[in-house]
Parts: C-alpha cells; sequence; structure tokens
C-alpha cells in the first residue's frame, strides 16, 4: 500500500506540473493569437484551455481515488480514473471538430492574412515545452493512466506546434513566388492538418477509458506480467493449469486466478501461500493488486 500511496502522490505532482505549463501556455497563446489575428494559434490556446480543465478534473479524481474505500464506496473509486480518460478523449474530439469546421468555413470565405514570422516564433517554443512535458510527466508517476493521458495531450499539442511552424515557413517561401495569393488560406489549412494529425489521440483515449469503466482485459505488458507469475507459481507449487481472469481499473489491478486440485491434499494456509506469491509477484507493476485466488476440487466452481 506504501507504494500505491506514493505513486498517488507522484501522479498529483505531476498533474499539477502540467496545470501550471498550462495556465502559462493558455495565456501567452491567446494573446498572441488575438493580437495577431491568427486562427492556429488561437486554436492551440483554445486546445490548451481546454487540456487545462481537463487537467484540473484529472487532479480531482487522483486524489479523490487515493482517498481510498469509504463506507459508500467500499471498493475505492478508481473508476474515476478511466472515466476521466474517457471524457479527455471526449474534449478532445469535440475540440478539433469545432476547429476543422471553422477552417473549412474560413477557406469558403477566401482565407485570412497572417504573420508567419509570429507562427514560426510561437511553434517553436511551445513545440518545445510540449516535448518536454511529454517526456518528463510519465517519469515523476510511472503507470498512471490519467498521467499518460497528460502526456497524450502535451505530445499532441507538439505536433500541432511543429505542423503550425512548418506550415509558416512553407508560407514564407511561398511569399516570394509567383503563387504568393495561397498564402491567404495557410492557416485554415494548417488547422486542418492539425486536426487529422490529431485526430487518432481522443479515439485512443476513448477506447482505453471504455475498455476499463467495461472491466475489459488489461494492457498486453500487465496481461504478460500475470501470464509469467502464475506460470512460475504454478511451478512452484507443482499446480495444474489454472482460469486465470483479471482486469484494471485505474491503479487497481483485479487478478482471478483459480486452480483445481486434489481433495484432501491441501489445507488454508497453502492456499495462502500462493496467494501471497502471486500477489507478490505482480507488487513491481507498481498498482494495487486485488486478487482472489482459489483452490478448488470443484471444476465447476471456475467458469
Amino acid at each position: 500500500m506504501t507504494g500505491t500511496r506514493e505513486g498517488a502522490k507522484a501522479e498529483q505532482r505531476s498533474l499539477r506540473v502540467s496545470i501550471a505549463l498550462s495556465v502559462a501556455l493558455a495565456v501567452i497563446a491567446l494573446i498572441v493569437g488575438m493580437l495577431s489575428g491568427t486562427r492556429i494559434i488561437i486554436f492551440d490556446g483554445a486546445y490548451m484551455l481546454i487540456g487545462l480543465i481537463l487537467s484540473w478534473a484529472s487532479l480531482k479524481a487522483s486524489t479523490t481515488v487515493a482517498a481510498g474505500p469509504t463506507s459508500r464506496f467500499p471498493f475505492g473509486r478508481d473508476a474515476l480514473a478511466p472515466f476521466v480518460v474517457a471524457i479527455q478523449g471526449v474534449a478532445i474530439a469535440g475540440t478539433l471538430l469545432y476547429a476543422a469546421g471553422d477552417a473549412v468555413v474560413v477557406i469558403r470565405d477566401g482565407g485570412s492574412a497572417v504573420n508567419p514570422v509570429v507562427i514560426v516564433t510561437y511553434g517553436a517554443i511551445t513545440a518545445g515545452v510540449g516535448w518536454f512535458a511529454a517526456s518528463w510527466l510519465p517519469r515523476i508517476a510511472r503507470g498512471s493512466d490519467l498521467v499518460v493521458a497528460e502526456a497524450a495531450q502535451w505530445r499532441a499539442g507538439a505536433v500541432l506546434s511543429i505542423v503550425m511552424a512548418a506550415g509558416a515557413v512553407a508560407a514564407m517561401v511561398i511569399e516570394r513566388t509567383e503563387i504568393r495569393e495561397i498564402v491567404q488560406y495557410i492557416d485554415p489549412i494548417l488547422v486542418l492538418i492539425s486536426c487529422a494529425i490529431l485526430a487518432p489521440i481522443p479515439v485512443r483515449l476513448i477506447r482505453s477509458g471504455l475498455n476499463e469503466l467495461l472491466e475489459g482485459a488489461p494492457p498486453a505488458a500487465v496481461a504478460d506480467e500475470i501470464a509469467r507469475v502464475v506460470a512460475q507459481v504454478r511451478e512452484r507449487f507443482a499446480l495444474g493449469e489454472p482460469i486465470v481472469r483479471s482486469s484494471k481499473v485505474g491503479r487497481k489491478l483485479y487478478v482471478e486466478v483459480d486452480f483445481v486440485v486434489m481433495a484432501s491434499q491441501w489445507d488454508v494456509s497453502e492456499e495462502d501461500d500462493v496467494r501471497h506469491a502471486i500477489i507478490d509477484g505482480l507488487a513491481p507493476l507498481g498498482l494495487e493488486v486485488w486478487a482472489s485466488i482459489s483452490l478448488t476440487t470443484d471444476p465447476g466452481l471456475t467458469d
């Protein structure tokens, strides 16, 4: 449990850092975007502002989950984590759809003037901050789904900034050619390209959140570790092939392992030894393991 508490503290610390960075960049983006009249920068600021709200929701969810079980929620409230992850996906998807629609309207109306130098400068700065946050935050709180979702948002923002800067450089080149008229379409085209690049991220977040809420199988890496530990325990205690069921909800890992044994060959203390061996083997995952280990003589009880 100590490791779980430390993981929760690291998760909350990581989310607070993310919120602070989001506040700073969102304010800068909205000011620069409005002063320059550049939609791609305003879109970036709006994206970060929504990310800020979602980061706050993630922090509240992390704090609530870390509070542990209560009389009303005897199994805890770990489902809040995947719920917030799914909500993040829905919110990002909505943002992308709105931005894409706005870009189409701008193209229909003849485009808009932009200042490529402003876009390049802004894009370079925010891309650097985004990649730093995306790589650093998960190191603070390893194994946190909320922080993984947070890092995905930062990675998406960094990609958006790179596309923004690259498009602005292209605009600077085009301005020196005979087709300089198309520069006025660069801003909305950049928004559309960014939306297309970012589209897989909300899909992945929604799928991940719903999988946990519906008690689906855990990620492949976790499932492989469960299989490895169970195989070691089988060999150690000379047990037969078990029935294994598992699911992951937030930082909680549910593992049910049923072994069919011969009558009168096992007692409760030996069953406890098997249970401890599996729980201890899964400890390095850094998750709160809720293990239900059963040794039974009746195969029908494993169905």
